[in-house]
C-alpha cells in the first residue's frame, strides 16, 4: 500500500493544473443555478452535495456559491425539511430512479408542507448547510451583506435545525434520527445490514434501476439491499411522509448526521450574531446535542462512536467512518478525541499509512475495496476528518491526509469514491463535491504556504 509518508511536495504548477481541473468540473457541472453531482448518473440537485460544492464554489465565485444554497433551500418544505433532492423539470424521468413520479412529493407530501410547484424527494440528507452558509459569506462577507444572503437564509437554516431537533427526535434522547439509509448519506454501509434485514424488498419488477446504467454492479448497493430501500421509500410516501407518531420499519440515529447538525448549530450561532439575531440558543442546543451525542452513541470499548438502533435496540456494531466524523465537534471530552485519534489511526482505519480513510473498516468483516459505502474511501468524508484532526491538533496526520487527499483527486479524474489501497477511480467520474473539496483543499494549503492566518473557525478552518 502507498503511504502518505511518500507522497511527493507537490509544485505550484501541479497545483495549479489539479485547480484548473476541479474548476473545470463545477462549471462543466453548473446547470445556471445549482450544480449537479454528475452529468450522468445524478442529473439533478442533492442536497449534502450543494452544501459541499458551495464550500468549494466559493474559492471560484461567492457568488455562484450562495445561489447554490439559495436554490437549495427555495425548495424547502413548510415542516423545515430540506428535501435530498430537487429534481430539474428538464430532465426526462427515466434518466434517474427514483423519479419524481416515485416520490409524488407535490401530493403525498402536501399535508408536511411540500412545494407545490417544485418536485423533490421525501427524505432528507445531513444537515452541512449552516456550515457552508457561514463559509460561503466569510468568502466575501461584503457581497454576502449587499445581498442580505444570510439573512434571508438564518430562518430556513434554522426551521431546517427545529425540524431535525424536533419531528425527528424519534428516540427521544435528543438526537436527529434518520429514516431511511439514503439519508445519512452512506447509502450501503454496513451499519445498515442489521436494521434492513427486518425489512420486507419490493418486488423486484415494481421498480426500474438506473443506476447500473452508469456504474459497474459490482461497485453499486445489491439488487436485495435496493429492493428494500424502495420499500423504505414507498412505505415513507405512502404514510404521507410522516415523522413522529409513524411506525418506522427503519431507525436509527447515525453520528456522522448528528455531528454535522451540532457543527452546523454553531455555525447558526455565528450567523445569528452576524445579523444581529441572539447566538444563545443555538450555542445552547449545540452544547445538548453534543452531551447527547457522547451518552447515546459513544463505545468506550470500540473508541468510537457507533450508531443506535431505535426499532431493534442498541448500537449497531460495525465500524464505519460515521464513527470518526464527529472529530469535527468542538469540546469533546478530551479522553474522546484520544481515543478516536488512537482509532483513526489504527489497524480499522490506518490513517496514518492508508492512500485515504476507508468508509468502512479494513478489518470489518463485511469490507469490500469497490463497493458502494462498504470500503471505498470518499472525498467528503476525509475532508471532515481532516478537519476534525486539524481542529484537536493533530497537524501531521491532517498534513498528510490533505496531501494524499489531493494526490488522488487529480490521479483518479475526481472519481466519486476510490478504492483506499489503490486509488482507483469508483463510481462516476468529474463528480461535484470531489472537485469542490479540492478547491477548499488547495485553498487551505496556498494560505498555510503564504503565512496568512485562517483566523477562527468551526471544525479547524474558515
Amino acid at each position: 500500500m502507498t503511504s502518505l509518508l511518500d507522497t511527493p511536495v507537490p509544485t505550484a504548477a501541479e497545483d495549479l493544473t489539479l485547480r484548473r481541473g476541479a474548476a473545470r468540473v463545477l462549471l462543466t457541472n453548473w446547470t445556471g443555478a445549482s450544480t449537479v453531482p454528475s452529468r450522468g448518473l445524478y442529473p439533478h440537485q442533492w442536497s449534502w452535495d450543494s452544501a459541499f460544492i458551495a464550500i468549494g464554489l466559493r474559492h471560484l465565485s461567492a457568488r455562484r456559491a450562495q445561489r447554490e444554497l439559495e436554490s437549495l433551500l427555495g425548495a424547502q418544505w413548510a415542516d423545515g425539511r430540506v428535501p435530498h433532492i430537487v429534481f430539474s423539470p428538464s430532465v426526462p424521468l427515466g434518466a434517474y430512479f427514483p423519479s419524481p413520479d416515485f416520490w409524488r412529493s407535490s401530493h403525498a407530501g402536501a399535508a408536511a408542507g411540500a412545494p407545490s410547484r417544485t418536485e423533490t424527494s421525501g427524505i432528507v440528507q445531513p444537515p452541512v448547510h449552516a456550515l457552508a452558509a457561514w463559509l460561503v459569506h466569510q468568502a466575501d462577507p461584503e457581497d454576502s451583506r449587499r445581498r442580505g444572503f444570510l439573512p434571508r437564509l438564518y430562518g430556513r437554516l434554522a426551521a431546517w435545525h427545529d425540524y431535525l431537533t424536533g419531528p425527528r427526535d424519534l428516540g427521544g434522547g435528543g438526537l436527529a434520527a434518520v429514516v431511511h439509509p439514503w439519508e445519512p448519506g452512506m447509502d450501503n454501509s454496513p451499519c445498515w445490514d442489521g436494521p434492513l434485514s427486518r425489512v420486507e424488498p419490493a418486488a423486484p419488477g415494481s421498480y426500474r434501476r438506473a443506476d447500473l446504467h452508469h456504474g459497474e454492479p459490482a461497485e453499486r448497493p445489491t439488487d436485495l439491499d435496493y429492493g428494500r430501500y424502495v420499500r423504505l421509500a414507498t412505505d415513507y410516501r405512502d404514510g404521507g411522509y410522516a415523522d413522529a407518531g409513524a411506525d418506522h420499519a427503519f431507525a436509527v440515529e447515525d453520528p456522522c448526521v448528528n455531528a454535522l447538525l451540532i457543527v452546523s448549530e454553531h455555525a447558526l450561532a455565528r450567523i445569528a450574531a452576524e445579523i444581529g439575531a441572539d447566538p444563545a440558543p443555538h450555542e445552547a442546543r449545540a452544547a445538548r446535542l453534543t452531551e447527547a451525542m457522547v451518552r447515546r452513541l459513544w463505545s468506550p470499548a470500540d473508541g468510537m462512536f457507533l450508531c443506535r438502533d431505535l426499532v431493534g435496540g442498541g448500537l449497531i456494531a460495525e465500524r464505519s467512518i460515521t464513527g470518526l466524523v464527529p472529530l469535527i465537534v468542538p469540546g469533546l471530552p478530551q479522553d474522546v478525541v484520544e481515543a478516536l485519534t488512537a482509532t483513526a489511526r489504527g489497524a480499522d482505519f490506518r490513517l496514518d499509512d492508508a492512500l485515504m480513510a476507508p468508509s468502512y473498516a479494513f478489518n470489518g468483516h463485511a469490507f469490500d475495496p469497490s463497493r458502494y459505502w462498504r470500503g471505498p474511501a470518499w472525498f467528503n468524508t476525509n475532508w471532515l476528518l481532516e478537519r476534525g484532526m486539524r481542529q484537536y491538533g493533530q497537524f501531521s496526520s491532517a498534513d498528510r491526509l490533505r496531501a494524499s487527499m489531493l494526490t488522488t483527486a487529480g490521479a483518479c479524474g475526481f472519481a466519486e469514491y476510490v478504492d483506499p489501497f489503490t486509488a482507483q477511480a469508483r463510481g462516476t467520474g468529474d463528480f461535484g463535491w470531489t472537485a469542490a473539496l479540492t478547491l477548499d483543499l488547495l485553498a487551505a494549503r496556498s494560505s498555510e504556504n503564504d503565512g496568512r492566518a485562517n483566523g477562527p473557525s468551526i471544525g479547524a478552518r474558515t
